[in-house]
This record gives C-alpha cells, structure tokens and sequence, in this order.
C-alpha cells in the first residue's frame, strides 16, 4: 500500500467535514474490503449508514492498497444524470437541478457528459429513480474519489470536491423537492430514453417482502393508476400480473385484464392464460405499492393498504410509509419465505427415504431425504437430463450432531447398492487427492461419495494457505465438476505424459457428494471467500431441526424390500430403455451417450418462469451482498431435484409435473434462506469478526430473558477481558442487542439480549426487568 491512496489522501478530511464514508475498491464502484491480500466485497456496508465514521476505520482503510472513498446516502443525497450520448442534454438537466434544488459547489463527473450533483438532505429519505436519472439517498452509496473503472482516470470535482466543503455548506432539498425535479427533468428526455419496463428499484430492504401479500382492492386500484402499460416489457407485464394475483387473487382477474388491454398488443386470451398459470407465493401487493410510490404515488393517509388485517384494523398508511422509510440492512437481502413444512416426496425418492426412517435408531428425515437425492442423483447420472441440458449431479451437506444418527443413511444406501449390484457407482468413504477424485471417476463416470466429517474436510480443502496443492484441488475440482455434467471435461495436462501422467478426459461426468458434519465444524470451517466465490452456493445445505429424535430401540436385522432393489436397478439401466454399452454394466469415461430428454408439463413451465422472475428481483435487491450467489443457484438446485423427483416417480417415462416443481422450489427457497441467515450468523473472515459472531450467539442463545455480564464471560473463556467488553460494545452501538437491569433492590446486574425479542424485558421467574439506557 502507497501513501497516496484516495482513502488516505481524503478519508479523514471528509469525516471531518461531517460525511459518513466507506471503502471503495479499485476498479468498482461498489463498497469493498482488503482480506487476505485481496480485495473482496463489503457485503455490511450500509451499517455506515447507522452511525458516524470512526478513526479507527479510516486508519484502518488508508492502509488498504489503492482504496477509493465513497459517500454513504441519508444525510446527503446525490443527483444522478447518467445520459452519456448527450452531453447538451444532461448539461441541460444539471442546470434545471441547480435551479430547483439550489446552486450547489459539489459537482463530480466520472465519464462525461454524465454527472452528479450532492446535496444535503432536511431527512434522510428513500432513493428516486427514473431512468436514466436518479437522486441517490438513503439505503445507497457513491463514489466519491477513485479511478473510474472505464476511464481509469480520477473522478473529478471541477469546482469544489466534498473534502473541501462542510456538509452544512450544501443546500438543503427534501423528498417533494426531489421528486418534483425529477419529473420534471424526466419530460425533457426523449423518448428513446426512457424506460419501458417497470424497473423494480427494491431497496436492500426489500419492502414488498416484508409484509403480507394480501393488499385492498381501493388501494391497490388507486397504485395501479400510476403505472401505466404503455407496451410494457414481458417480464414487467408479468411482474404486475403476479403481484395484482398475490394481492387480490381471483378477484384481481378483471383488473389485469383492463391494464392490460392497454397494451395495443394485448390479446385477451393470452393475459386471460397468464392469469391462470400465475400461482405467486412471495410477490404481492408490496410490489405495486412499491413501483407506484417509485413513480410517485402518495397514498391518503386513511386509505388501508394491508388486505390481511380486519378493516378496522388500526394500519394506516402512514405507518406503512414510515417503515419503507427505515434504513436497510444486510440482513434484509435475506428474501422472507412462506410457511414451510418438510414433506417427503412419492416415488423412489420417498421410497428410499422411507426405508431409511423405518430402520434407524433416531430417524433423521432431512438427512435420509438429502442422502436419497443424493444416491438416485448418482444412478441417473448419464441417463436422464432436462429439457434445458441440466444432469442430477447434486452435493448435499447434512449437519447435525455428535450421536444423532446421521451416519445411518449413509450405511443404507452402502448396503442397497451392493444389494442391488450397483457398488461400482460408490466412491470411497475418503478423497484423498484431487488427482484421486478424477481417477474414481474417470473409472466411473456417475459416481456417489458420502464423506463423514465433512467439516473437517472442507476446513482442508478452503485453506489455501496451511493445506497442500492436492488437499485444495479437490474443492477446486469439485467446482468445475458441477458445472460439467452436461459436455466433456478435460483433464490436467502433466509434462512427463509417460502412460501413468496421461490426461484424463471423462464425457458428461455425474458426481454426487453427500456430507455430513456436525454445525461447529461446518461453518467454523467456511470463510467469506467460499460464500461469495459460489464454493457454498453449490451445496444444499441441509441442517437438522431435531439433534436427538425420540430413539427407535425396535429397529433390528434390516432387509431392503425388492421392490425398492429394483427401482434402483430401473433407474441405473436408464428405465430400462437400451442405452449402448450403457445398459447393465459401468459405463466407460469414454462412452458416447445420449441421455433421455425429461420433458416438462406447461404448468411446471410457468411456475419455474415465475421463479425466474421473483430470484431476478431477489438478485437485485441483493446486490453488493455475498448472498448473490446463493440466490443466483436456486432455480438450478430446484430443477435438478425436480429432474430427480421425476425420474424416481417413473424411470421409464419421467415427465416433470407442477407437484415436483412445486416440491422442488419450495425445499430449495426454504433451505437457501436458512444458509442465508446461517451465514450472517456465522461465517467470518477474521479473527476479530468470529469472535464478535460468537459471542452474539451465546447472546442469542440466552433468549428473551438474557444473559449477564458474568455469565457471558464464563461462556466466552477463550476471550480477552478488553477485547470482550470491546465486542458487547460494538453490538450495542449497532442496535443488535440491548441491555435491561436485572437482581433485588440492593443487588443490580446487568443483562444482554437480543433486540429482535422486543417487549418487556423479564426475569426467569416472569417478573419485569429495568431496561437501562445506553
């Protein structure tokens, strides 16, 4: 790191001058952090947007190599005219803001003609955008000194940069003044400018999710009028079409059908169709709410917006607008999910699953369906694909503790598959290599390993620090594998090539991994860097609700039954359709083969479309955030386990109907969010941030009625005193937990917990505690 970083040259003298800034790395425009000797994203940067900036953040980010500096929204807002095809245009626009919003110094040009303009805002309030032009705000950030990443040159501040003007010397502009500005300026653009499509501009708080579906036909009428389908895109037009279904239900048809028709290419029958196939479970009447307030609606104070409370239910619109307005979190990248239930599919799958359950000691239903999947994924491999090339080469991980019975589905799908004659498609209890993974499955090309402890292995194979080149070769494998099911991958080329160091190419490789692990091994093993390179968005992640299940002390000799042996047999033979030298035997690496093509039902069709769509909004709403790449996985991850679903129901002609789809998303959602929110948790790139995960956890642990001081510090021997106190301060300051006082009238102890328990704080014993102010 040089002394002459834009975080070093600047950070402080902003700070100074009243701005809350953050990190930026080199060639980005987004928020970043420098780990490891690398530069990665700040997924938690909009905690900035709570408090002041430290000088110990800016100490520690002026030592980061080339770091930039960006300003967080809220207290300032920023004026976006991205128009770089017209530069009389956007000077034109940029005058209009000056003489609306005020004259202000603070001018920044990164590629011209673009521009921005900052000002100081009377509230902090929600960003506004009508593209190509935005004012920046709350729940945003931008660059304020760097290179820009297609210029390479620094932004520039032609007549005053921000570090040298104090916040106060910015006028002053509210939300009305914004939004009257940029509808105005908005008529100046000609058309081919302007947006067609609805662009959901979620903030990363995702407001339409965090609140009932249902909404009212009054207001949902009165949103509707703003936006206007004037030959809308397909995705927006479908968009509202689910969002009007998931507010209104069927009594919403007559009114997408009128917006619709709109449109001068609305043809009746087809909206009519769409209708029908729509079956929204996440999107609502947020989403209208949202898009409409987006172009500008204010709702009537007493108009009610949540269809789900009674209608004297005491929901004003205010109150709802007052929520959007509250500053977003990373936490709130996490979609919300719908009640979930876990329900073990019909066919082979549930077959095997059920034979696992009926013989074990303390039945695991999670892990014996994850280890079911797993296994008929491996039999299929090279058979079955869908209509799309995708192949049932699955890796499952399933946690859960020391002594709770997770090593018995693994011993099951051992004893049927020897039973079966099919063992030649199980892989050692251990990789060993990278180099050995490839010549198991070179030897067998659809292949099963079930790894016990799989946290320890992991922990090896992500340290590409402490582990050797073979160890760390086997993730590195692993990840190409998983995206080469479908065509031929190439092996490693050796310079003595001597008979022994031959490449080794294998055709349409199928390997499935299923783990187990107990919690602390898993996640202590995992780091930042495998959520957001995609290592952990490979694996369904599968944690068990129930560590110690009621023991089954009648479970004795086990036989699997026939008919199960079979289905396995069917499955491995391709359905008993003639596969060449695929039919009854190993098939060969090199082996030509043409896998059946499992076709879908329309219905099945529509509903992996509308997911489409809803992880689209999802993905942009996450955006900066490691969660991406989890998102990015699960219409892959839901359409293979349908693929398996299908082909377990019939494995002679399989056909993916809308049960297996609707099976088959609603488990992948639930257990990507449950990932999610187990990352948050746990997973840490440094020492500093896993101790601070850590201790709120043994926090977390104490629910509602807390934890104190003393009985903290028992929990957490493994801490310094300072550091410790350091730590608990930290989390109050940021609003995670709070502090109540707790004892008799002449003994007083202080007490932690969480912020998300709300309510009055109480003792063990149910009486009320004395919160204390911090």
């Amino acid at each position: 790191m040089t002394d002459t970083s834009f975080m070093a040259r600047f950070g402080a003298r902003l700070v100074t001058n009243g701005y809350a800034i953050l990190p930026i790395g080199p060639g980005t425009k987004k928020p970043g952090r420098f780990q490891r000797g690398a530069w990665a994203d700040y997924p938690e940067w909009n905690r900035h947007a709570e408090r002041g900036t430290t000088e110990v953040e800016v100490a520690t980010w002026s030592s980061w190599p080339d770091c930039g500096v960006g300003i967080v929204g809220g207290a300032v807002a920023a004026v976006d005219i991205d128009i770089k095809d017209d530069a009389a245009l956007a000077l034109r626009i940029e005058q209009l803001a000056r003489k609306r919003l005020g004259d202000t110094p603070a001018l920044r040009i990164g590629r011209a003609p673009k521009r921005m303009l900052v000002y100081r805002t009377a509230a902090p309030f929600r960003g506004i955008k009508r593209h190509p032009l935005e004012v920046l705000c709350l729940g945003q950030q931008f660059v304020a000194y760097a290179n820009h990443p297609d210029t390479g040159a620094p932004y520039a501040w032609p007549e005053e940069g921000l570090a040298d003007i104090d916040i106060a010397d910015l006028p002053e502009i509210t939300t009305e003044a914004a939004t009257a500005f940029l509808d105005e300026a908005y008529a100046l653009l000609p058309e081919a400018l302007r947006q067609r499509g609805l662009a959901f501009n979620a903030p990363a708080g995702d407001i339409a999710r965090s609140h009932s579906q249902i909404g009212t036909l009054p207001a949902i009428e009165a949103a509707l009028a703003w936006l206007p389908n004037a030959e809308l895109d397909y995705d927006s037009w479908m968009r509202v079409g689910m969002a009007l279904k998931g507010a209104l239900g069927e009594a919403g048809a007559d009114l997408f059908a009128d917006w619709s028709a709109q449109a001068a290419k609305d043809v009746p029958a087809t909206t009519m169709k769409a209708w029908a196939s729509f079956k929204p479970d996440r999107i609502g009447a947020g989403t209208i709410y949202h898009l409409a307030m987006e172009r500008g609606w204010q709702p009537e104070p007493d108009l009610r917006l949540d269809g789900s409370l009674p209608e004297h239910g005491d929901h004003p619109a205010a109150g709802m607008l007052a929520r959007l307005d509250v500053a977003a979190t990373v936490s709130s990248a996490i979609p919300a999910a719908p009640s979930f239930s876990l329900a073990i599919p019909d066919g082979l799958v549930g077959d095997l699953t059920d034979y696992m359950l009926t013989t074990a000691r303390r039945p695991q239903p999670l892990l014996a369906l994850g280890a079911s999947l797993c296994a008929i994924g491996a039999l299929m491999g090279r058979n079955y694909r869908t209509e799309s090339n995708l192949r049932s080469n699955l890796y499952v991980v399933g946690i859960a503790d020391s002594g709770s019975g997770k090593n018995h589905a693994r011993e099951i799908i051992n004893e049927t598959f020897f039973e079966a004659g099919l063992a030649h498609h199980l892989g050692g209890n251990k990789i060993a290599s990278g180099a050995g993974l490839l010549t198991a499955l070179h030897r067998q090309p659809a292949i099963l390993f079930q790894i016990d402890e799989f946290g320890m292995f992991l922990s090896a194979a992500a340290d590409r620090k402490r582990s050797p080149r073979h160890i760390t070769e086997i993730l590195d494998n692993m990840t190409e594998l998983y995206t080469s099911a479908g065509g031929i991958f190439l092996g490693a080329e050796y310079a003595n090539r001597d008979g022994t160091n031959e490449r080794r190419d294998i055709n349409q490789p199928c390997l499935c991994v299923y783990g187990t692990t107990t919690p602390l091994h898993f996640w202590g093993a995992l780091q930042g860097a495998n959520v957001v390179d995609g290592s952990l968005a490979r694996f369904l992640i599968l944690p068990s609700d129930e560590d110690y299940p009621d023991e089954n002390i009648a479970v004795g000799i086990r036989q699997a039954p026939p008919a199960l042996i079979q289905g396995l047999q069917l499955i491995a033979a391709g359905g008993g359709v003639p596969m060449g030298n695929l039919a009854g035997k190993t098939a060969d690496q090199n082996t030509a083969v043409n896998p059946m093509i499992v076709p879908m039902t329309e219905e099945a069709r529509a509903r992996f479309r509308q997911l489409s769509i809803e992880l689209t909004e999802e993905l942009r709403a996450a955006a900066g955030t490691a969660f991406t790449a989890i998102l990015a996985r699960i219409g892959e991850n839901a359409l293979k386990l349908a693929l398996i679903v299908a082909v377990g129901r019939d494995p002679a002609r399989p056909e993916i109907e809308i049960t297996a789809a609707e099976w088959a998303i609603a488990f992948v959602r639930h257990y990507a969010k449950r990932t999610m929110e187990a990352v948050e948790r746990h997973v840490a790139d440094t020492e500093t941030e896993a101790h601070l995960k850590r201790l709120k956890e043994i926090i977390r642990a104490s629910g509602a009625k807390g934890i104190t001081k003393s009985e903290i510090t028992r929990a957490s021997q493994w801490l310094k005193s300072r550091d410790r106190d350091e730590i608990l301060l930290t989390l109050i300051e940021s609003g995670d937990i709070t502090t109540g006082m707790r004892g008799s009238s002449t003994r007083q102890a202080m007490v932690y917990r969480m912020a998300h328990w709300g309510g009055p704080w109480r003792d063990a014993s149910g009486r009320k505690i004395m919160q204390k102010e911090v």
